[in-house]
């Protein structure tokens, strides 16, 4: 290129050019000359963009190793660090390089799409099993919250709470059909928006998890203290729940459809037995007894009544608790099963809840529910007898347990997938050599479920409101993530399209009941906002890594005297290894043009979301299109304009497919979450789900 446009171009003796020793190319470009109607010859320079003559400009490049290495221009900027040199705030020079993958690649590529094939076992009733246990087990909990405010209106207080799902249905639906990933709300603000916002939903639902085991346990416990007497309070046994399934867990049991499927078959015959006894106990009793509640329970006022009815609606959303588990499994339901397995959970939680307040209202007095007693075994026991209330208390006991063992398997899930994205150090992934279970996130999730039910004194109506809280804000990602999938990734293809109006609606809805629920007990939101904080702390620590550690450096570089002694020397030169090998794992981005803008940003993306001096740019080249003409040429000004930043770029030879990414993942070491793409349009050829890689721009 040099030589055609030295051709063109005139040529200055090196004494004109102000520099003769000078080794670097220039181009001179001749000034525009333009007639004047006298004749005259008009210079106008510099030319304006419109006159520019040339479409091709030749840049200085630096002199780059041939095999990639070696440091960018490093003594033009000087170094924050006293005692460490600018080498350190420099990543070296990036490199090209064409790739075949081999045939044990693409072995090990095949194996990993045919295992996620594989997983989509679950129907519409396996698939509402898994979260099926939670979402009508919480009706042990649910109730007595929602009478203790709502009084005799407690039935249209839960009935109004459940109607609510009609407005999420078709807005988890859609989030669904666009991205059937497993993990959500986290992996779908992940996929939609920058990950502080997704930190956001993780320490959400890790704080969902811990409420569901602590709830779950202390709700067994008090169950089990009203049938036998127990030889402690019953906050000592709500923590031995915890640690008895804790140890279950390190056993390396996992969570089964088909177990969780045989457990919720035996409760709801439980509650149908239930419901079938205190019907035929109703129509013996009449309605004298709902009378006299009703009679009893009558506010004063108007306004009373309004509150109880807003009360008890707020904390009736506790009933529901559950339903925001179903699409962390959307990877394991079967294509077009997902809507169904929303439906057969909703439907039955309508039902089971307001017709199980409704015969509680309708037999049991109303001094006894609200006296703080288990108000379904008071129901079981009014209506049949001893064996009915034993077989209640052993139903909500399996169920409840079930409930706690859920709640720490899904979060070692969530901290599997965090410690892949590099969220939180990878000592998370480490497991037992016989068990496998997950030893540290066991013990890490028992430890936070434990101080957060020491926090509250042990209080189950506290972490019941809280739990409640909590749920809210979870539920409320979800229109969230739809309103930014709509806004950043509007392309990406869906089977339903929800009207925005709802989504507003949604979103309202969450935060008027938000408040309700803070206005019953403000002392809940404190330790919200607490636990939130802490959890939220936590991850910006460990997202940070780099960052605080330089921190750290700087303020060891500050002291002269710290780096005259051995051991303090010494421990400066570690942190610094420490800090480099955190910087060089690798992230992946696949992209398919060349457009220096697009490559810009997504290169932004990275810079601000992740802990990396290493970028691998990959194109997958077929026969027919080959390589953008000006891929090589954009790399290496962006490997030129991002100095921290090692960027390589890499020709892989095949189709961009799924098969193939996992190949790649296999061959480059780099795992398929920390592969970045853009967003596919609506006649992409492939699933999302299949290529587990994350997508970052529109």
């Amino acid at each position: 290129m040099t030589s055609q446009l030295s051709s063109i171009l005139p040529s200055y003796p090196p004494d004109e050019m102000g520099e003769s020793d000078t080794t670097e190319p220039w181009i001179a470009i001749e000034p525009i000359v333009r007639s004047t109607d006298d004749g005259t010859a008009q210079s106008t320079n510099p030319p304006t963009f419109h006159q520019s003559q040339f479409d091709v400009i030749l840049r200085r490049q630096r002199t780059r190793p041939p095999t990639g290495g070696g440091l960018k221009d490093t003594l033009a900027t000087a170094s924050r660090f006293l005692n460490l040199s600018s080498d350190f705030e420099f990543a070296g020079w990036g490199s090209f390089s064409n790739l075949k993958l081999t045939g044990e690649d693409h072995v090990v590529g095949e194996e990993r799409l045919q295992r996620i094939r594989r997983s989509r076992l679950l129907g519409q009733y396996t698939g509402a099993a898994v979260p099926g246990n939670a979402v009508l087990g919480s009706v042990f909990y649910a109730l007595p919250a929602v009478v203790a405010v709502s009084g005799v209106y407690s039935p249209i207080s839960l009935f109004m709470a459940t109607l609510t799902l009609f407005l999420w249905r078709p807005i988890m639906e859609e989030l669904a059909s666009a991205l059937p990933i497993s993990g959500a709300p986290y992996s779908y603000i992940l996929n939609v928006s920058r990950k502080w916002l997704a930190l956001i939903g993780a320490a959400l639902l890790l704080l969902d998890f811990a409420s569901t085991s602590v709830v779950s346990a202390a709700t067994a416990s008090s169950y089990l203290a009203g049938e036998v007497v127990l030889p402690f309070p019953t906050f000592v046994g709500a923590a031995l729940v915890l640690i008895i399934f804790a140890f279950v867990s390190l056993t390396g049991l996992k969570e089964s459809a088909r177990i969780a499927s045989v457990v919720l078959a035996f409760h709801i015959a439980t509650m149908i037995a239930l419901a079938i006894a205190s019907t035929v106990y109703w129509a013996r009793l009449g309605n004298v007894q709902l009378r006299h509640n009703w009679a009893d329970g009558q506010p004063s006022t108007h306004a009373a009544i309004a509150r109880q009815l807003f009360n008890g609606f707020c904390l009736g959303m506790l009933g529901l608790t559950g339903f925001e588990c179903t699409p962390s499994y959307i990877g394991r339901i079967k294509s077009g099963q997902f809507p169904l397995v929303l439906r057969n959970l909703h439907l039955p939680a309508i039902v089971l809840n307001t017709l199980m307040i409704m015969l509680v209202l309708a037999t049991v007095p109303l001094e006894r529910v609200l006296g703080g007693a288990n108000v379904l075994s008071a129901l079981a026991e009014m209506s049949a007898g001893p064996w009915l209330r034993k077989w209640l208390v052993v139903d909500a006991t399996i169920v409840l347990c079930g409930g706690v063992l859920t709640g720490i398997l899904s979060a070692c899930e969530l901290f599997e997938q965090l410690a892949h994205d590099r969220i939180i150090p990878q000592v998370f992934l480490y497991s037992l050599p016989i068990s496998s279970a997950q030893y540290i996130s066991i013990t890490v999730f028992t430890a936070i479920s434990a101080a957060l039910y020491a926090s509250s004194g042990g209080s189950l109506a506290i972490v019941s409101k809280m739990f409640s809280l909590v749920w809210l804000t979870v539920m409320g990602l979800f229109p969230l993530a739809l309103l930014l999938l709509r806004f950043n990734r509007g392309r990406m293809p869906r089977e339903r399209n929800t009207p925005l109006s709802l989504v507003f609606l949604t979103l309202a809805l969450v935060s008027v009941v938000f408040a309700g629920n803070v206005a019953i007990d403000p002392s809940t939101a404190g330790y919200f906002a607490a636990y939130l904080f802490g959890v939220l702390a936590v991850f910006a620590a460990t997202q940070n890594q780099v960052q605080l550690l330089r921190a750290v450096y700087w303020t060891y570089d500050q002291y002269p005297v710290l780096h005259r002694w051995t051991i303090s020397k010494m421990w400066g030169t570690g942190l610094v290894g420490v800090m480099t090998k955190l910087k060089r794992q690798p992230v992946c981005i696949l992209v398919k043009t060349d457009e220096i803008n697009h490559l810009l940003h997504m290169l932004l993306y990275v810079r601000e979301n992740e802990e990396t001096s290493c970028v691998k740019i990959v194109h997958f080249c077929d026969e027919e299109n080959g390589v953008p003409s000006e891929l090589e040429a954009n790399a290496k000004i962006l490997d030129e304009a991002f100095p921290e930043i090692t960027i390589d770029l890499i020709i892989v030879q095949g189709m961009f497919s799924p098969a193939n990414v996992a190949s790649l993942a296999h061959r480059l070491q780099i795992p398929p979450s920390l592969m970045f793409m853009s967003c596919p349009g609506p006649q992409f050829a492939h699933p999302i789900a299949e290529f587990g890689a994350r997508i970052i721009s529109l």
